[in-house]
C-alpha cells in the first residue's frame, strides 16, 4: 500500500500597496516591514514592479509545484466563471485604480477572468533554469512559439507602461524586452531602428520610455547602436532561452513592418501585430482573442478598437470580424493580403 503524504502549499502571492505620504508615495509590502517612500508618478510604478519581481525571483519554484493562488483564496479576485483549469502562470494584476499591485500564480482560466491583469510571459520567467539531461531535454512542444511570446509580452507591457505611451513606443519596448540579456541590457542597432521606421521620431520614443522609468541609456552610445538597461523587469529577465526570444523579436519586427503594413499608421500596425499573435494554430486566416486583453495590449478602449478594426477592413487586411459578447472574444478572418502575418516562420538566430 502506498502512503500518501500531504504536499505543503507554497504561497506565491505578493501584494504591494501605494499609500499617500507628504514626501511622495509609500510602497507598503506585507512581507517587508515598514513601507519605503518613493517618488510620485510613474517612478512609483517602476519601483512596485521591481519589488514584486524580486520576491518572485527569490521564491522561484518549478512549474509542477505551483498552484492557483486565486483558487486557494476562493477565487475572490474575479467575477464568477466556470472554474479553474489550464496551466498555472504568473499574472500581474492592478486594483483600486493603481493603488494596489499583485503578482501571483494563477491558472489560465482565472487569469482570463481577472480584470486589469496581464500574464508575465515565459520570456520573463522567474522559474529557475532546469538542468538538462538526456532524459529531460525541452521538446518543441514545451517551447513557446514566437507568436505566444509576443502575445504574452504585449499583455505584460500593457501593465508595465502607462496607458498614454504611444503605439510606436510600445513596438520599440517590445523589441527592447525581447532582445535583452540575462542582466536586462540590450543593444539596438541603427539598422534595426531604421527597419522600424523610427528614424524620424525615435528620440520621442526613447524619451517616453525613460519618463516612464522603464529603461535608461547606458554610457558609450555610438551612431550605430543604442545601449540600454531595462529598469522595471531587471530581475524578471533571467530567461535562459535567449535564442527563442530573439526569434520572437525577429518575427514581431517583420510582421509589424511587413510591406502590406508599412505605410499604415503605427496604431494599425500595433493592432495587426496583436491580431497576428492571436491567430488560431493551423488556421492561417482565422483568429480569436479576448476583447479586454486585446484592447489593453493595443492601449485602445473598446470603442476605439472597433474603429481601428474598421480601418483595417477598409485597408483590405481583414475580411470579417465580430464581437461575441457571451464569451468575451473577438473573432476575425484575415484576407489573402494579410493571412501570412500570423504564420511567418521565424528566421534562425
Amino acid at each position: 500500500m502506498r502512503l500518501c503524504t500531504p504536499r505543503p502549499t507554497v504561497p506565491r502571492t505578493w501584494t504591494v500597496d501605494l499609500r499617500p505620504h507628504p514626501c511622495g508615495l509609500e510602497l507598503a509590502c506585507p512581507l517587508c516591514g515598514p513601507p519605503a517612500t518613493v517618488e510620485r508618478g510613474v517612478s512609483a510604478r517602476s519601483a512596485v514592479l521591481t519589488h514584486l519581481a524580486r520576491h518572485a525571483r527569490a521564491a522561484a519554484l518549478p512549474r509542477y509545484l505551483r498552484t492557483c493562488q486565486c483558487h486557494e483564496r476562493g477565487c475572490r479576485w474575479h467575477p464568477r466563471h466556470r472554474g479553474c483549469s489550464g496551466p498555472v502562470i504568473l499574472v500581474l494584476a492592478c486594483e483600486l485604480g493603481g493603488r494596489r499591485w499583485r503578482l501571483a500564480d494563477v491558472c489560465t482560466s482565472c487569469a482570463g477572468a481577472t480584470p486589469d491583469a496581464a500574464v508575465v510571459p515565459e520570456t520573463l520567467s522567474c522559474a529557475p533554469p532546469a538542468r538538462r539531461t538526456r532524459r529531460s531535454r525541452r521538446t518543441a512542444a514545451d517551447t513557446p512559439s514566437a507568436q505566444e511570446r509576443v502575445r504574452d509580452l504585449l499583455s505584460y507591457l500593457a501593465s508595465a507602461l502607462p496607458p498614454a505611451v504611444s503605439p510606436g513606443t510600445r513596438l520599440l519596448a517590445l523589441q527592447c524586452a525581447l532582445r535583452t540579456d540575462r542582466h536586462g541590457q540590450a543593444a539596438l542597432t541603427a539598422g534595426l531602428l531604421r527597419s522600424m521606421r523610427l528614424h524620424s521620431h525615435h528620440a520621442r520614443a526613447w524619451k517616453e520610455l525613460e519618463q516612464a522609468c522603464w529603461l535608461r541609456h547606458l554610457p558609450g552610445q555610438t551612431g550605430t547602436s543604442q545601449r540600454l538597461q531595462l529598469l522595471d523587469v531587471t530581475v524578471l529577465t533571467q530567461a535562459p532561452d535567449r535564442a527563442g526570444r530573439h526569434q520572437a523579436a525577429d518575427w514581431a519586427l517583420r510582421t509589424a513592418h511587413a510591406p502590406v503594413l508599412r505605410d499604415l499608421p503605427t496604431r494599425l500596425r500595433l493592432t495587426m501585430l496583436a491580431l497576428g499573435a492571436s491567430m488560431i494554430p493551423g488556421e492561417a486566416q482565422e483568429g480569436r482573442a479576448d476583447i479586454e486583453q486585446l484592447s489593453r495590449a493595443c492601449a485602445l478602449p473598446e470603442e476605439r478598437l472597433e474603429r481601428v478594426l474598421l480601418q483595417l477592413r477598409d485597408a483590405g487586411l481583414l475580411a470579417t470580424w465580430s464581437f461575441n459578447r457571451e464569451d468575451g472574444h473577438l473573432y476575425w478572418q484575415a484576407t489573402g493580403k494579410s493571412a501570412c502575418l500570423g504564420a511567418v516562420t521565424p528566421r534562425p538566430v
